[in-house]
């Protein structure tokens, strides 16, 4: 008699991965309308808390070849509370970013083994390298702030956010939390696609 195994999770494809839920609902237009307004307190919160910098991180990978465990758990910590925000201030959602839960935003970063899986040498050029990428994101960027103005519209007249703006602004969030994980939380080696999905 066979026993049915339980199929096996697939590795993620990258070490860095962003989801946001697209809010199938209307959206409330009230905060949608002073949403300016209403994302200045936790985008100063946000601010203040990523005033640490990697240079520490840098050395320690660079010298000691070590990623210690706690650096990496606050590096993902802050990097979906600061995802949760940049959702509620590029409308992708309307819920008040937690500090803590993760509401619809989900990140997830793959922890790395530093001796093996990361080159000592490579924290010192991985800026250099992530140039095409940011180059690229800076008019992503400009084309994304479009995307979220017309959505803000949108918004305001229909309760929806544009299912196709929606996908743009998210992807383009992707590609660039892939860079920082690459280049700025240098969870990888691994160079980041020139991809929104």
């Amino acid at each position: 008699m066979a026993m049915s195994q339980a199929p096996i999770a697939s590795p993620a494809p990258y070490a860095a991965n962003l989801k946001i839920d697209y809010p199938d609902r209307d959206l409330n237009r009230v905060t949608t309308f002073f949403r300016i307004f209403t994302m200045i307190p936790i985008t100063i919160i946000l601010s203040m808390v990523g005033s640490v910098t990697s240079i520490p991180l840098v050395l320690m990978l660079l010298f000691r070849q070590k990623y210690p465990r706690w650096w990496f758990d606050w590096n993902l910590a802050f990097s979906k509370f600061s995802s949760r925000v940049s959702a509620y201030d590029l409308l992708l959602r309307d819920e008040y970013p937690s500090t803590d839960e993760d509401q619809a935003v989900q990140v997830d970063l793959v922890y790395p083994d530093a001796k093996n899986q990361l080159r000592r040498g490579m924290p010192l050029v991985k800026w250099i390298l992530a140039t095409p990428h940011w180059i690229i994101l800076y008019f992503l960027g400009i084309a994304a702030g479009v995307c979220v103005i017309v959505a803000w519209f949108a918004i305001l007249f229909t309760g929806r956010y544009p299912k196709s703006l929606f996908d743009f602004v998210v992807g383009v969030m992707r590609w660039c939390f892939r860079v920082e994980a690459y280049a700025c939380l240098m969870v990888t080696d691994n160079y980041p696609p020139f991809a929104l999905d």
